[in-house]
């Protein structure tokens, strides 16, 4: 039995990445606005229950304020996971959904990078290796941006 490749991730240009900043600044923004809104109906709905639900589940015995309730957050959930998936199709890998940490693939002198964003952040400025984390980004300099076209 042959064995599947993996897909080939899609590779951005630091040119390309960049021209989504404006676009992704306002649909993470909103992903954290909504991220806030939802922990604190999940807490008001922890409050009315005595603790947080492991699912959300609708029961017939809910009042009819508890059932609308938790329709609400689930509709908010849904909305939620929606934004992360237009990033996704942007070509973004959300890396920290509470820090607004999005990811693109990219290269350096052919070599597969993430090139590295993060909410604020007018441009792509920084990349680490695909097996290191946010702390180890190193700055994209002058001389390497060239490096990164595809």
């Amino acid at each position: 039995m042959p064995t599947s490749q993996p897909p080939e991730p899609n590779v951005l240009s630091l040119e390309a990445a960049n021209s989504l900043i404006p676009k992704l600044q306002n649909l993470v923004q909103e992903q954290l606005r909504m991220r806030g809104e939802i922990e604190s109906a999940l807490r008001r709905l922890a409050a009315e229950l005595g603790d947080v639900p492991n699912a959300i589940v609708i029961a017939t015995d809910d009042s009819d304020d508890l059932q609308s309730q938790k329709r609400e957050l689930v509709a908010q959930i849904e909305r939620y996971r929606d934004g992360w998936r237009r990033v996704e199709l942007m070509g973004g890998v959300i890396k920290d959904a509470r820090s607004g940490l999005v990811d693109f693939y990219g290269r350096i002198d052919g070599k597969l990078v993430w090139l590295c964003w993060k909410i604020g952040e007018d441009a792509i400025t920084h990349y680490h290796a695909l097996n290191e984390g946010f702390s180890a980004r190193k700055e994209l300099k002058d001389s390497m941006k060239i490096r990164t076209l595809n």
